[in-house]
């Protein structure tokens, strides 16, 4: 599997306040990130595979919307998520 426990601490533990903070925007928002690059790479490889392009419409719409609200409620934290990501060029 390509996301167990060991890697969705990492991810908290990276972008959130702590390991175990995994309702924070950021994290979720992180967490979003990285099964977006996994599903991406995989549809370079299988473009016939239409579910996981679904998945990954809803997933990016879900990381979206994270992001507005994130954007709503404070900028700065939206602002040091984007760069820390890499999301925006």
């Amino acid at each position: 599997m390509y996301l167990d426990s060991a890697k969705k601490t990492e991810i908290f533990g990276q972008y959130g306040k702590q390991a175990t903070d995994t309702g924070s925007a950021e994290s979720q928002i992180a967490l979003f990130t990285y099964r977006i690059k996994h599903l991406t790479e995989h549809l370079k490889k299988n473009h016939k595979d239409y579910r996981t392009a679904r998945s990954l419409t809803k997933l990016v719409g879900k990381r979206r919307a994270l992001l507005d609200y994130l954007y709503d409620r404070d900028i700065n934290r939206y602002r040091a998520i984007i760069k820390a990501l890499g999301l925006r060029k």
